[in-house]
């Protein structure tokens, strides 16, 4: 199979469903409309699909023959973020039509590309044998976690997976480019949302009150030393408070106070001691001041962990059919990503896909309102998915790999 050729023929219905899925955004757990595309383009393409309820579609490309089981992985989730109509330097080729919603993470590529290579895949099944199953999954935004049904359903149904893939477009890395790193490649997360009930009052009595931003700000100060105290200098960890709301007015003193933030580790036991703490320290300053804690959210996602055997496989197919040229050294990103449950049930990769092009305009931060994708890039995408899948399904090779209880994860 020529990957290179079979995916340029592509580039025109690649760059037409990236660009259906741009302008037509959906959050999390509403991605109905979505759904209802990609299943209309399986059911085109004669690829048997089930959709599993607030989890998302799989899709089946049976080549007729026993072999491996590949699973190719995409989200579909757009962010509530008004979308800018300039990228940086020039108009966007397109933009969102739902008010208020945009991809501004680079869903929209994941989806096309996952698309485009079940396309090629589909056509040409009589050049491989196994299956390769599609997995596009919801509300990877925001810890809702639509992945735990789709594990469940895999689990529940016995369906056997050999190896696994996911790509993530990345906003610092050149089109043309893909960078695939041993180990930790993306970041755990601890994802809180809480509310601290305290006794509202006058605020010229403080006395006859109890003051929720008080404890809030007591716990603050706790959490803020904990870097220091009990996580190795060596050692990579963040956390901040990305939302606290409480009270209106300067002379009342709010009944309750609302915040909400993120950790960020690579190291699963640092993530759990901060959990821990986060715990300990939000129940002790709430016993102090007379408060009382409600978890609203508690959502917890280990590190995204790349198999060696798996990066090892992916790098000598893309150096062999790509070139050498197309792999690019970069640095582990400290966001998160849902693909970390899938990926200690089985063994895999996530790659990173470089959409930067100075020459269109692309290269803003995710989850920013100029943020834009150099559509070149998702070629590369396309062709390095490729490489790998059909790879394995060729070589099928022995991975030793130990594989983390459902149970635990979700």
């Amino acid at each position: 199979m020529d990957i290179k050729k079979l995916a340029e023929e592509e580039f025109p219905h690649l760059i037409e469903l990236r660009r259906h899925f741009h302008e037509y955004p959906e959050p999390s757990q509403h991605e109905f409309k979505t759904m209802e595309f990609i299943e209309m383009r399986l059911e085109e393409l004669g690829i048997s699909f089930v959709r599993i309820p607030k989890g998302g579609v799989f899709g089946f490309i049976e080549s007729g023959r026993p072999g491996f089981s590949v699973l190719m992985r995409a989200d579909m989730d757009a962010l509530p973020i008004q979308e800018n109509t300039e990228n940086l330097s020039r108009r966007k080729v397109c933009v969102s039509k739902n008010t208020g919603y945009s991809h501004a993470c680079g869903h929209d590529g994941h989806m096309s590309m996952l698309l485009t290579c079940a396309k090629i895949l589909s056509e040409h099944k009589s050049e491989w044998e196994g299956r390769v199953i599609l997995m596009f999954e919801e509300a990877e935004e925001f810890g809702e976690r639509g992945v735990g049904p789709m594990l469940q359903y895999l689990d529940d149904q016995k369906i056997h997976v050999d190896v696994c893939y996911a790509t993530h477009v990345r906003w610092d890395i050149p089109v043309g480019r893909m960078s695939i790193l041993r180990g930790g490649v993306m970041a755990g997360g601890f994802f809180f949302r809480t509310r601290i009930h305290g006794r509202g009052g006058h605020g010229s009595r403080p006395d006859l009150s109890v003051s929720p931003i008080d404890c809030f700000l007591s716990f603050a100060g706790q959490m803020q030393s904990f870097r220091m105290r009990c996580v190795s200098p060596e050692h990579c960890l963040t956390y901040s408070f990305g939302c606290v709301q409480a009270g209106h007015e300067p002379n009342v003193i709010p009944p309750e106070l609302m915040f909400a933030g993120t950790c960020r580790f690579f190291s699963d036991e640092d993530g759990q001691r901060f959990r821990r703490q986060f715990h300990d320290s939000l129940k002790n300053e709430c016993d102090n001041f007379g408060c009382s804690p409600e978890m609203v959210e508690d959502q917890y996602f280990p590190v995204v962990e790349n198999n060696d055997i798996c990066v090892e496989t992916a790098e000598k197919s893309i150096r062999k059919i790509l070139g050498e040229q197309v792999l690019q050294e970069a640095e582990p990103w400290m966001a998160s990503e849902t693909f970390a449950l899938t990926a200690a049930r089985y063994p895999g990769i996530l790659a990173f896909t470089g959409i930067m092009d100075e020459k269109t305009g692309s290269g803003a931060n995710h989850h920013t309102a100029r943020f834009d994708i150099g559509e070149r890039g998702l070629l590369t995408g396309v062709e390095s998915a490729l490489c790998y899948t059909l790879t394995m399904l060729r070589e099928k090779p022995s991975i030793p790999f130990q594989a983390r209880p459902l149970k635990e994860l979700l």
